[in-house]
């Protein structure tokens, strides 16, 4: 008797895959601390209203930028870079105003918060695909937020020098998260498929 072997779906192999790193992804983490390094310099420390603005939109900006330059491969548009740092600005404004630009544990996790949940709501507006996980993702970049500020205070970080962003050892625990988020909610395109798709014409 010959024992018949069944294909296997490979559906299990693609849940799991949708939980797994875009390890790619690290590499914007290396993007914070120069960018707030950057707009310390030019701005000073965050202390008020407009210089928490200008702050905000600054490292926004360079972090909006290196973010793009990945997730353009995965269909973001430059409007990417301008959303991140407008909800940066405007956060870090509120969250710090909140707090009244205080760097205890507590006031820069609910200034992380703040800020990061105005960040995660203009990402959103700026990228169509990720407007199905609204939601998800702007919740989940308040709570990330948050957690940065808290890892970086308890790294030893002088975050009394009013930063506009949490350092590298936040940054990472951020962005490895997000990596799982972006993955999942944001797939790459498979090669295959995408050249399938440019070759089907209309007929006539």
């Amino acid at each position: 008797m010959t024992a018949t072997t069944r294909p296997t779906t490979g559906a299990p192999t693609a849940e799991r895959t949708r939980f797994r790193p875009w390890w790619l992804w690290i590499v914007t983490a290396f993007a914070f601390p120069p960018a707030g390094y950057i707009a310390h310099e030019v701005v000073g420390r965050v202390d008020g209203v407009g210089p928490a603005l200008l702050s905000g939109l600054i490292t926004g900006a360079l972090i909006g930028l290196a973010q793009w330059a990945l997730l353009r491969g995965r269909g973001a548009s430059p409007r990417w870079i301008g959303a991140t740092a407008a909800g940066f600005g405007i956060g870090l404004a509120a969250g710090a105003a909140l707090v009244g630009y205080e760097t205890s544990l507590g006031a820069l996790v609910a200034m992380g918060a703040v800020c990061g949940l105005f960040i995660g709501v203009a990402q959103v507006a700026s990228f169509a695909a990720l407007r199905r996980h609204a939601a998800a993702w702007t919740l989940a970049t308040g709570a990330l937020w948050a957690i940065g500020w808290a890892t970086t205070t308890g790294a030893g970080i002088k975050v009394e020098d009013q930063w506009p962003v949490f350092g590298i050892s936040g940054a990472l625990i951020v962005v490895l998260v997000q990596s799982v988020l972006v993955n999942r909610f944001v797939p790459a395109v498979e090669p295959h498929r995408e050249m399938a798709h440019r070759e089907v014409a209309p007929s006539g």
